[in-house]
């Protein structure tokens, strides 16, 4: 078996799902390792662009199969609402999508305790999407948790969720809009319409083993969203590198043939947290403007900056990356130069990686390498030679910085806009 990972570089929305979409023609098994509906994957097939949350990006590939794996946090109702809006397009999911038992499940409940929680910060929220992510984690992590074997245990069902609303509402009150009984009650009523949807991974992932099959693994959030090596307390609630794969996933560690970052070729940023080379000008202003960039997720604005490379060095040490798929290299066409973050300098020294401490990375000062602009389209380009001659040193800069080379590089929305190299 080989094992093929894509993961986020920077802080999402780097365009990942373009190119597991691309890379699932070859692949018979794509899984999500973690997260929940707070990653949104757009996905362009066709004439036609889905939107997609908790389902992993190969959905739309009619050979290859779907798992959401131990990693995962899934909100039952948002699992169907998805799978109705493919089958609407035609897009059938019976015996080709699956979830994992072990993978824990997000309740209302989590969902008004987020956003409970996200109202006690006041003026410093960390920027959660408000879908429960992280209270279903804690719960986890605290043993309290529900998992998706537990739904068709109805007794041992109802007994946790009424532990875990009795819990919160001693912490928080009486919780307004919750019902322990209709939440119950939804459960007994999908109960049986679930069931052919759920798996125990392991045997699964066990056969593509001897099957010798090819694996995708999509990651969702990236690098500095992961809860140990991201910008704390500014992160989502589970690992999004390399190891959170290889906990959530029995692929192990022999399969793995590559593991593909996935970069924008400037950097974007949803929420609350340090981001060094955002551009709060007319610079910025256009890159949210002329790349659309709005959260596929929250429908909030994106923060919008240069390229920063002390995030991709720091985000490759982590994750080890073989190859980079660089995306949205059209959106920087019109620009007469470009500037690249190189180095972070704070009270006067320069520091040797991406700082641990949150309030050092916002106060940090950027050293920037300005390279000339190539003022010509690359939209749609298909060769590496089409591009313009300052387009592939723009490339070539950044293999160079990172000591990775640039596989994959996206001039548009389809799946036919990337060059492979």
């Amino acid at each position: 078996m080989s094992t093929t990972i894509v993961l986020g570089s920077q802080w999402g929305d780097e365009g990942k799902g373009k190119l597991v979409d691309i890379l699932c023609a070859d692949a018979k098994l794509c899984c999500r390792a973690q997260g929940g509906h707070n990653a949104g994957h757009t996905i362009v097939h066709g004439d036609k662009t889905f939107d997609v949350h908790i389902l992993p990006s190969g959905v739309c590939s009619p050979g290859c199969m779907n798992l959401i794996g131990n990693g995962c946090v899934v909100h039952v109702p948002t699992f169907f609402k998805e799978i109705a809006a493919l089958k609407q397009h035609g897009i059938d999911l019976v015996d080709r999508l699956f979830i994992s038992d072990r993978a824990h499940v997000i309740l209302d409940l989590h969902t008004i305790i987020d956003r409970l929680q996200e109202g006690e910060r006041g003026k410093k929220p960390v920027g959660t999407t408000g879908k429960g992510i992280g209270p279903t984690y804690s719960s986890k992590a605290t043993r309290s948790g529900i998992r998706i074997s537990d739904i068709f245990e109805k007794g041992v069902l109802e007994a946790k969720i009424h532990r875990l609303a009795d819990g919160n509402k001693k912490r928080f009150g009486e919780l307004l809009d919750y019902s322990v009984e209709k939440e119950i009650a939804y459960f007994d009523e999908i109960r049986e319409q679930l069931r052919p949807y759920i798996v125990d991974q392991v045997p699964l992932i066990k056969s593509v083993k001897e099957g010798k099959i090819p694996v995708l693994v999509e990651g969702a959030n990236a690098l500095m969203l992961d809860l140990d090596s991201g910008t704390y307390p500014f992160v989502t609630s589970s690992n999004t590198g390399l190891g959170g794969v290889l906990t959530s996933l029995t692929v192990g560690w022999r399969s793995i043939k590559e593991v593909i970052g996935v970069v924008k070729a400037y950097t974007t940023r949803v929420g609350s947290g340090p981001f060094p080379t955002e551009q709060i000008n007319e610079i910025g202003d256009w890159l949210q403007s002329v790349g659309r960039e709005v959260g596929v997720t929250t429908g909030r604005r994106r923060r919008c900056g240069w390229l920063d490379l002390v995030v991709l060095k720091y985000s490759h040490e982590c994750n080890d990356y073989t190859s980079i798929n660089l995306t949205k290299l059209d959106i920087l066409d019109d620009f007469e130069e470009i500037k690249i973050g190189v180095a972070y300098k704070h009270q006067g020294h320069e520091l040797p990686s991406f700082p641990a401490d949150a309030a050092v990375a916002e106060q940090v000062e950027v050293d920037y390498v300005t390279m000339p602009g190539w003022k010509t389209s690359t939209k749609g380009a298909r060769t590496y030679g089409e591009l313009p001659e300052n387009a592939r040193r723009y490339i070539e800069f950044i293999e160079q910085q990172v000591g990775v080379k640039v596989k994959y590089i996206g001039t548009g929305p389809g799946r036919e806009s990337m060059i492979v190299r």
